[in-house]
């Protein structure tokens, strides 16, 4: 399978759909054949736009606590599998972040599950991941995480790990009570499998 997915990332990371982006196309993501674990958040920010490598920012070191994996396990294709809806820095807005361009998932995200067949566990960081892989019917993202059982381990409805996001984490113990003893130790059984 890797002949498929090797020309199929030379393609995306050549991709100029998005030309007229702020900072220009720069298309980030992580994937390998073999990786069992996907994990789906919005669309690069603006460090990770300038160093060209997914979640290498606070977010990122909240999201590799929750995982229970150091940067090296992380940062590997064959463990871990990081498609962002978006794969460019789409811009900022008022209240931060633009959303991802609506361009990028409808013309990459089937080519890559299909070239993607060993993934298990879907990990989805925020709203626009949850909407595209639940469904916009299934919630807000609150009811989404609370409700987390109902399609895990398959898929794993988080919010997004970013600092922006402390008063939801405070205003929730359950969340880091429940929710990340189950996520670490399903990680751990399949990382373990390799």
């Amino acid at each position: 399978m890797q002949h498929a997915l090797g020309p199929l990332l030379a393609r995306i990371r050549s991709c100029t759909a998005c030309a007229g982006l702020p900072l220009g196309p720069n298309p980030i993501i992580q994937a390998g054949e073999d990786a069992r674990i996907l994990i789906v958040g919005q669309a690069p920010g603006r460090i990770t736009h300038a160093k060209g490598r997914p979640f290498d920012d606070p977010s990122g070191n909240r999201l590799r606590d929750w995982l229970g994996v150091d940067r090296d396990t992380f940062y590997h294709p064959a463990r871990f599998n990081i498609i962002p809806m978006g794969f460019c820095f789409p811009g900022t807005g008022q209240g931060g972040d633009l959303p991802p361009r609506p361009e990028c998932a409808p013309l990459w995200r089937k080519p890559l599950m299909e070239a993607l067949p060993e993934i298990e566990m879907t990990i989805l960081l925020g709203q626009y991941a949850q909407d595209w892989h639940l469904g916009k019917a299934k919630g807000s993202l609150s009811t989404r995480v609370e409700n987390w059982r109902d399609t895990f381990p398959h898929l794993v409805p988080l919010p997004h790990p970013s600092p922006r996001n402390m008063a939801w984490f405070k205003a929730r113990p359950w969340f880091e009570a429940e929710v990340i003893p189950a996520l670490r130790a399903e990680v751990k059984r399949l990382l373990a499998r390799d």
